[in-house]
């Protein structure tokens, strides 16, 4: 089977879950939040201790990486996906409590991978070295939680188009 394309409107609904299959194209357009190693244990911590997050899970897409700082003029400096297996002790849990589509770069654990699937989660994959270019599909970026974390903090990104292709499905 040829690889399909496909245009989400985030978040990710069950109707367009359905026409995804792993090796497919995706672009990405809608809210996303950015989260690495540091976002990820202070996440893990309030999840643990029963206090709110600052995000409702199921209705986001969670981005594994970190923004370089903004160049004059721009929107956001540039954005690639960062090794997506720093946060596999993290991912089970944020599924857990709702998290359904991940974004980032390389394998995942097999323990991911059952969670991902025994939940009916999503996990792509961005083409690493091109952030420069990834970053052109930015239509806002905000420092959206814990801004002493510098690039590690949690960013609200607004996409249009953003490529990435379906991984674990």
């Amino acid at each position: 089977m040829m690889m399909q394309i496909h245009r989400i409107e985030l978040p990710l609904k069950p109707s367009d879950k359905a026409l995804l299959r792993v090796g497919d194209k995706v672009l990405l357009s809608g809210e996303i939040f950015t989260a690495r190693d540091a976002a990820h244990a202070r996440l893990e911590r309030l999840m643990i201790t029963a206090q709110p997050l600052p995000f409702d899970l199921s209705e986001t897409s969670l981005f594994y990486c970190g923004p370089s700082p903004k160049p004059e003029g721009k929107v956001c400096g540039a954005i690639g996906p960062t090794t997506s297996t720093r946060m596999d002790r993290y991912t089970p849990l944020l599924i857990d409590h709702g998290l359904r589509v991940m974004i980032g770069k390389g394998e995942r654990s097999s323990t991911v991978k059952q969670s991902i699937l025994s939940h009916h989660a999503v996990y792509m994959v961005c083409v690493g070295g091109v952030s420069a270019l990834m970053a052109q599909s930015i239509v806002s970026c905000e420092t959206y939680a814990w801004g002493e974390l510098g690039a590690e903090a949690i960013y609200r990104l607004v996409v249009k188009d953003l490529p990435a292709y379906i991984a674990i499905i």
